[in-house]
C-alpha cells in the first residue's frame, strides 16, 4: 500500500481551540481505548488525563506530529489532537500502565465516578469491546464515532504505533460490533461514595470530599488540584496574554487610606482596599476568574442595563475578606461595582456574583454598598467619610434610633431585613428599616434604603429639581411615614434615589379632614427607566396606615426635574359611605375635568364628584397660560 499524503503540524492555536470544541469526543475516544480492568473510576480520569495532556509542551508546537490526510477533513487542530490522544491511550492500554503511574491521575478522595447507566444492549457492548485488542477499539472509535473509512482508519491507527496486521484485524473486528449510538458519556458521571463509614471518623477529608462533590457535579476540570486556581470560573478558552494578565491580582489596583481626603472627586474611586483577605491570592483570583468567566453553577445577578463582560481594563479592589460565612470580594471598574462571594466551608454551596451600575456616583451614592446578604439579615460595608451610622424605621417616625456598629474595615453589624411586602398588600407591611448616615462635613444625616440590590437608594423629599432636600430631619421622616410600604414597588430596577414631593392638598367631602397628594420617583442609575408613582394620602385609620396607589407609570417625564407637572385621581368613599372621585393636580393646573363615568368639572388643582362605586372617568387638567395635561399613567 502507498503511503498517504500527509497534512502539516497545525498552529498551537488551532489545536487549543479543537481541544475546547471537541473536548468531549477526544475523551470518549480515549475512554473507549483504555482498557476496562481497572474499572470506570479509573478509566474515567485516565481518559480526562490523557486529553489534557494532548497538547504539546512549548509554543511551537510539537516536531514530526505530521498527520494522515482525511478526505473532508477539515479541522486540523482537532485531527492532530486526535492522532496524540489516540497514541496516548493505545500506549496507556499496556498492561500495568494505570497501576505504574498512578500520580498521572487526578485525584478524587471518597467518591466513585462512573459514567451514567447505559442500556441493556450498550452494557453489553461494552462487555464485548471490553474482550477485544486495543486496537479493535480505537477502530471502533474510529470507524463508528468518527465515521472514518476503513481505510482511513487503518492509516491513522498505523500512524499511532499500531501495525499493518493488527490495524487490519482492528477494523475488521469492529465493523462486526453493533451501532454504538447509547454507549456511556465519559463526561457526563455519576458519584457514588466508598468509604463513607470511615470517612465519618476523619473530619479533615470534609473538605477534600466537598472538592470530589464539586468535580462530580458538572463542568469537571479533572486536574490534581481539584477545582483548580480559577474555582467556580469557567474553562479558558485562551491562553493570552491579556487573557492571565486579567486574572493577576497582582494587577488590581488599590488606593491607600486617605486618599479620600485629598481627592477633588469622593465616590466609589477613591474607596481604601479593606478587608482581612487583601492578601488572599487565591481568593482574588478565583474572583477575577468568574468576573471573566462565570461557570454554569455560579448565581449571576445584574441590575437592569448593566454589563456583566470582564472589565475593559485593571480593576479597582475595594474590600476582600469574609461577610456573614462567604468570602466576600467587592470590585469597582468605574462604571460598575461587582461582589463576588463564595461560601468559607467548601462544601456548603456555590459562588455568585453581583454587578451594579454606580457610574456619576457621588459623596452619598457612593456611602454604603450591601456586602451580604444571609439569613434574613444584611451587612453593609460603610465609605471612609461615614461618620455616624444608625438604624430607623420609618413607619416610626418618632421612634428611637438604634446605632449600627461597624467594625474596623468599616463593615456593619448584622441587621435584621424584613421580607418586602408584595405590591399593593400594606397590611403585610409591618417594618420599613433605613440607615441613617452621618458623613463627615456633613450638616444633617441621609436616608437609605435597601432596595434589594448592591447599593442602597437615597431618600428624598421636596419640589423635584432645586427644591429637593436629602437631610433625614423630622419633616422628611414625617413624609415618608406613610409612604414607606411602597418603597418595595421599586425592587430590582437599579434605583439611584427616590424623591417624595407633596404636590397637593386636598380637603375632602363629609368633613372627613384633609389629604395630601405626594408623588414619589424613582430614578435610575443609568437614567432610563425611572418609576413614578401617585399616591392618595388619607387621613389614616389605623396607625401606619400606608398611602393608596393611584397611578404609576415607566419612564414618564412626570414629577421629574425636566417636567415637574402631574395630575392624578381615585374613588374614594366617605365616612358617610358615599363614593366620590377626588383628584389632584401640582400647582400649574387651573381646573380639572372629568370624562366618562364620572364627569364634572372644578376649578382650581383640586376637585370631588359625587360618583357611584366603580365607576371610571379619564382627568384632563387646564394649565395656567393655557394648555392641558393627562392624567398619570
Amino acid at each position: 500500500m502507498s503511503p498517504s499524503p500527509t497534512q502539516s503540524t497545525p498552529e498551537l492555536s488551532q489545536a487549543e481551540a479543537a481541544l475546547v470544541e471537541h473536548y468531549p469526543r477526544l475523551v470518549r475516544l480515549a475512554y473507549l481505548v483504555l482498557p476496562a480492568a481497572p474499572g470506570r473510576h479509573r478509566r474515567v480520569l485516565a481518559a480526562h488525563a490523557v486529553v489534557q495532556r494532548a497538547l504539546p509542551r512549548g509554543k511551537g508546537g510539537a516536531k514530526g506530529d505530521s498527520v494522515p490526510k482525511q478526505r473532508g477533513e477539515e479541522d486540523a487542530g482537532y485531527a492532530y489532537l486526535r492522532l496524540r490522544v489516540l497514541r496516548a491511550a493505545l500506549d496507556a492500554a499496556r498492561p500495568g500502565w494505570l497501576r505504574r503511574v498512578p500520580r498521572l491521575l487526578p485525584h478524587v478522595v471518597g467518591l466513585r465516578l462512573s459514567p451514567r447507566s447505559a442500556e441493556a444492549g450498550d452494557v453489553a457492548l461494552e462487555q464485548e469491546l471490553a474482550g477485544l485488542p486495543a486496537a479493535a477499539r480505537a477502530a471502533f472509535a474510529l470507524r463508528r464515532l468518527d465515521g472514518l473509512a476503513e481505510d482511513a482508519a487503518q492509516e491513522l491507527l498505523r500512524a499511532a504505533g499500531v501495525s499493518e496486521s493488527r490495524a487490519r484485524a482492528g477494523v475488521r473486528a469492529a465493523d462486526e460490533l453493533p451501532p454504538a449510538d447509547g454507549l456511556a458519556d465519559p463526561c457526563v458521571l455519576q458519584a457514588r461514595p466508598t468509604d463513607l463509614l470511615r470517612r465519618r471518623q476523619y473530619a479533615r477529608t470534609a473538605l477534600l470530599g466537598g472538592v470530589a462533590l464539586a468535580v462530580a457535579a458538572g463542568a469537571v476540570m479533572f486536574l490534581p488540584d481539584g477545582w483548580g486556581p480559577d474555582g467556580a470560573a469557567a474553562p479558558p478558552y485562551s491562553e493570552n496574554a491579556s487573557a492571565r494578565a486579567a486574572l493577576d491580582p497582582q494587577g488590581l489596583r488599590r488606593m491607600p487610606e486617605g486618599v479620600w481626603q485629598r481627592a477633588t472627586r469622593t465616590d466609589f474611586s477613591v474607596w481604601p482596599a479593606r478587608g482581612s483577605a487583601l492578601d488572599d491570592a487565591g481568593l482574588l483570583r478565583r474572583a477575577l476568574a468568574v468576573w471573566a468567566r462565570p461557570g454554569d453553577d455560579v448565581a449571576v445577578s445584574a441590575t437592569p442595563g448593566t454589563q456583566t463582560g470582564p472589565a475593559p481594563g485593571p480593576a479597582q479592589l475595594l474590600f476582600a475578606g469574609e461577610a456573614g460565612g462567604a468570602s466576600v470580594v467587592l470590585l469597582y471598574d468605574g462604571l460598575r461595582l461587582v461582589r463576588y462571594a463564595e461560601p468559607v466551608g467548601a462544601d456548603s454551596g456555590g459562588a455568585a456574583l453581583d454587578f451594579a451600575r454606580v457610574d456619576g456616583a457621588d459623596v452619598l451614592g457612593a456611602s454604603a454598598v450591601v456586602i451580604g446578604r444571609s439569613d434574613g439579615n444584611t451587612r453593609y460595608l460603610m465609605a471612609p467619610w461615614v461618620t455616624e451610622t444608625v438604624r430607623r424605621d420609618l413607619l416610626v417616625p418618632d421612634g428611637r434610633a438604634t446605632e449600627v456598629g461597624v467594625d474596623a474595615h468599616g463593615v456593619t453589624e448584622a441587621l435584621r431585613t424584613p421580607v418586602a411586602a408584595p405590591e399593593g398588600n400594606g397590611a403585610a407591611c409591618t417594618e420599613v428599616p433605613v440607615l441613617e448616615v452621618g458623613a463627615q462635613g456633613g450638616d444633617l444625616p441621609f436616608m437609605l434604603a435597601d432596595l434589594g440590590e448592591l447599593v442602597p437608594a437615597l431618600l428624598t423629599h421636596g419640589e423635584p429639581g432645586e427644591g429637593q432636600r436629602v437631610a433625614a430631619d423630622e419633616e422628611a421622616r414625617e413624609r415618608w411615614t406613610r409612604l414607606a410600604c411602597n418603597l418595595s414597588t421599586a425592587n430590582g430596577g437599579g434605583v439611584r434615589s427616590v424623591n417624595a414631593w407633596q404636590f397637593a392638598e386636598q380637603t375632602l367631602p363629609d368633613g372627613a379632614g384633609t389629604a395630601q397628594w405626594v408623588c414619589t420617583r424613582a430614578e435610575t442609575w443609568r437614567g432610563a427607566g425611572s418609576r413614578t408613582l401617585a399616591q392618595f394620602v388619607a387621613p389614616a385609620v389605623r396607625a401606619g396606615e400606608p398611602a393608596s396607589v393611584t397611578a404609576s407609570a415607566e419612564d414618564a417625564p412626570a414629577c421629574g426635574a425636566r417636567e415637574p407637572r402631574v395630575l392624578s385621581g381615585v374613588l374614594w368613599r366617605s365616612p358617610e359611605d358615599a363614593w366620590y372621585l377626588v383628584a389632584a393636580g401640582s400647582e400649574q393646573v387651573s381646573a380639572i375635568v372629568a370624562e366618562g363615568g364620572v364627569t364634572g368639572r372644578g376649578a382650581g388643582n383640586t376637585v370631588a364628584l359625587a360618583a357611584e362605586e366603580g365607576a371610571r372617568a379619564e382627568l384632563t387638567g387646564e394649565l395656567d397660560g393655557g394648555g392641558e395635561l393627562r392624567m398619570l399613567g
